[in-house]
């Protein structure tokens, strides 16, 4: 368990922030507001609860997770949820999840997007090598078989193990956890990114290959529409052949970002500040 209260300077808002799992000190701690970056919290606080809800696909799709994730999900997010006094979504995709989902009422979410760090720029180094890149941690809804069987050529995947007993195609170069500098030249250097998820509430590869200009291949009537707007090459990530045409496709972004620290940050101080 993590606790941090922090002054935020010149206003005299004091800030909690707090990741699971949370103990009963939270009741001791002096702070005129109480945020979860995600939505595994407290059911009750003696402050406002602020959670961030970065997707909801444990809900959409919970045979995708283990037992135990989904089991606890189901029982306790609605609730949290419940509780909070304002919820933070990550993209109108989450927005409009919340609100079908858990009949979250409009006037309780405040969308703020998710960040990228600094060092995803298109200047700097580039990987060698002719390669398509996939990003993500290996579970079901990363879609990493057929993206495999999309490709003709080299794929290098981006990604720690994760669970439902996913495993790195026989034919691709698995990278596993890389730091931000290796894998922006990754982006750089790559043939393009493909990130044809079958459910994301954000899509932070998404965001950080539009930050390095490198080519995106991502999945149509999603989240990451919202990021990369026309910039994208946009397929059906249930077809094999429609992710290899896209690939086929895919031309370069104009680099951009989708937001700025100083933005979100003064985003999510706007939200506490609702309450305070």
């Amino acid at each position: 368990m993590r606790a941090l209260v922090e002054n935020v300077p010149g206003d005299n808002l004091d800030v909690v922030e707090v990741s699971y799992p949370a103990t009963s000190r939270l009741r001791t701690l002096a702070a005129d507001v109480l945020h979860c970056p995600t939505f595994r919290g407290p059911i009750r606080a003696r402050q406002p609860l602020v959670v961030t809800v970065h997707d909801l696909g444990v809900l959409r799709h919970p045979e995708w997770f283990n037992r135990w994730t989904s089991t606890y999900s189901r029982i306790a997010v609605p609730r949290v949820v419940a509780a909070a006094a304002r919820v933070i979504a990550v993209s109108e995709f989450t927005k409009r999840e919340l609100m079908s989902l858990l009949e979250v009422p409009e006037a309780k979410i405040r969308v703020v997007p998710n960040v990228v760090e600094d060092v995803f720029t298109p200047d700097g180094s580039r990987t060698e090598g002719e390669y398509v890149l996939a990003v993500g941690t290996l579970e079901p809804r990363k879609n990493l078989a057929r993206i495999a069987q999309a490709v003709d050529g080299e794929l290098r995947v981006v990604g720690v193990r994760g669970w439902g007993g996913v495993d790195p195609p026989p034919n691709v170069t698995w990278l596993g956890d890389v730091s931000d500098e290796e894998l922006a030249a990754l982006y750089r250097g790559a043939r393009c990114l493909v990130y044809a998820s079958l459910y994301e509430g954000f899509g932070i590869p998404v965001s950080e290959a539009l930050a390095c200009g490198c080519p995106i291949v991502t999945s149509r009537g999603s989240a990451m529409e919202e990021i990369a707007g026309d910039e994208a090459t946009y397929v059906d990530p249930t077809s094999i052949a429609s992710i290899r045409d896209g690939i086929a496709e895919a031309t370069p972004p104009t680099p951009r970002r989708v937001a700025t620290w100083p933005e979100v940050a003064a985003s999510t101080r706007a939200v506490y500040e609702e309450l305070g």
